[in-house]
This record gives structure tokens, C-alpha cells and sequence, in this order.
């Protein structure tokens, strides 16, 4: 899976089990990084790819997406993007964004979603022209993200929202958490056999030590449970059950 030939997306693990996109413009050499845990993996990625950081975008305030934010931007000088809706609790923030905004990596154009509901302000950066999505917590591999700050009827209008994107478009997520969604996907579907045989498939490639995002959006139309949920009842349903879920 790949963007557009001029865009160069990289994967950083971090953290138990996060992972951190650095996005390179290979026409205009501008980098930027998406939800930065720490900081050190990323200014060594780039250092080592001879790519200066030019911006950190974030897609919500949680540490594990914003604490390498400060480190980061004092060793490169790099632009903070932020959710405006949670400014406060980003303080690294120098642009604040919403629905709709535009963000701009060269002449690469990522507009603004707002997909509130694991927190108040949760945004996606989706480059529509290049097929790619940067859904932080709230759209995983045969997942979706907590209800922390939101409800279960802000999480199906975002499932319904992001399974409306063309099915060919490239779903970044924040972590590996695929394997454990899966395990509940069989459980929630057990008669879903795309969702069997892709957990064939996962459960070899962790076994191998490999990544097992990005993914894509056709992938989760067919066996991702929540955004697969036809109503806001049954997503809340497979949310609660989920959060509960030891298999």
C-alpha cells in the first residue's frame, strides 16, 4: 500500500505498542510528522533519511500522540498543528485547526475532520487527492477507539463518515492493535469469514514480529465490526462488550 509517488510515509514504532507517521514531500524536501510520542525515535528517523522536520500535526491531545511535541520543536523549530477544540491541553500548539481547515505539506493538501468521541476533539488529516487518512485513535484495524470523552452516537457517525471514503484510501492509524480487535471481530461477526481469514493472515505476520497497519478502507468495510455496526445501538453494544473483552 502507498500514496501518492511523491509522498513518502514512514513508520516509527514507539512506545508498548504506538505508532508515529513521518510524511516526506520528496518534491519540496518539507517533512512533517503525524502524533509524536516521544521524541527521539522520530529526530533519528529523520536524521538518518537527511530529512529536516519542518511541522508535527497532532489528531488529539493525548500524551502518547503529543509528548515528543516539545523536544521535537525545540530541536527543529517545527510548527505545532492542533486541534483547536482541545488547545488547552496542547500547549505546543501554534496553528489550531477544525473541521474543514486545510493543511499543507509542499503542494500536498490535507483537509480536516472532525471525529470527536474517544476525545472531545479528536480531528483526522485526510488527503483526499493522494487516498490517505491519518485517524489517530478513532478508526483502528478492525477497531475503533475508547469512548472517553464522546458517545457511541459521535462514534457511528465517524464510522459512518470514514467507511464513506473511497474504499482504495490508505487508513493511518496510531497503534498495533490489531491482533486484539480481531480476536473480538470474530466474536461479534463469528459467520464473517473475511474477518477469519484476515486474522489468518494478522496472526502470521505478529508471529513474524511485522506491522500489520496501514490499513485500508475497503479492508474495513468488510470486517470491522464497528464501522460495519448498521446502527449507533450496535456500535454501543460491541463498544461496551469490547471494553470488556479478555479473549
Amino acid at each position: 500500500m502507498a500514496p501518492a509517488p511523491g509522498l513518502e510515509i514512514v513508520r516509527i514504532a514507539a512506545l508498548s505498542d504506538n505508532y508515529i507517521w513521518l510524511v516526506h514531500d520528496t518534491v519540496s524536501g518539507e517533512t512533517m510528522v503525524v502524533d509524536p510520542a516521544e521524541a527521539a525515535p522520530v529526530l533519528a528517523e529523520a536524521e538518518a533519511r537527511g530529512w529536516a522536520l519542518s511541522a508535527i500535526w497532532n489528531t488529539h491531545w493525548h500524551p502518547d500522540h503529543t509528548g515528543g511535541n516539545a523536544a521535537i520543536k525545540a530541536a527543529t523549530g517545527a510548527v505545532v498543528i492542533a486541534p483547536a477544540a482541545e488547545a488547552a491541553r496542547i500547549p505546543t500548539a501554534d496553528r489550531l485547526v477544525g473541521e474543514g481547515d486545510v493543511v499543507t505539506l509542499g503542494a500536498y493538501r490535507a483537509t480536516v475532520m472532525a471525529v470527536p468521541a474517544h476525545t472531545a476533539g479528536h480531528i483526522a488529516y485526510h488527503f483526499a487527492d493522494e487516498g490517505a487518512v491519518f485517524v489517530g485513535d478513532t478508526l483502528f484495524a478492525m477497531g475503533c477507539g475508547r469512548l472517553f470523552e464522546g458517545t457511541a452516537a459521535h462514534m457511528f457517525a465517524n464510522m459512518q463518515r470514514l467507511g464513506a471514503l473511497p474504499p482504495e484510501t490508505i487508513v493511518y492509524c496510531a497503534h498495533e492493535y490489531t491482533q486484539s480487535n480481531g480476536r473480538y471481530a470474530l466474536v461479534a461477526e463469528p459467520d464473517n469469514a473475511a474477518i477469519a481469514a484476515r486474522m489468518t493472515a494478522v496472526d502470521a505476520a505478529r508471529a513474524a514480529g511485522q506491522a500489520t497497519v496501514p490499513t485500508t478502507i475497503a479492508q474495513e468495510r468488510a470486517t470491522n465490526p464497528f464501522l460495519r455496526a448498521a446502527s449507533v445501538e450496535i456500535l454501543a453494544e460491541r463498544r461496551a462488550a469490547k471494553d470488556a473483552f479478555r479473549g
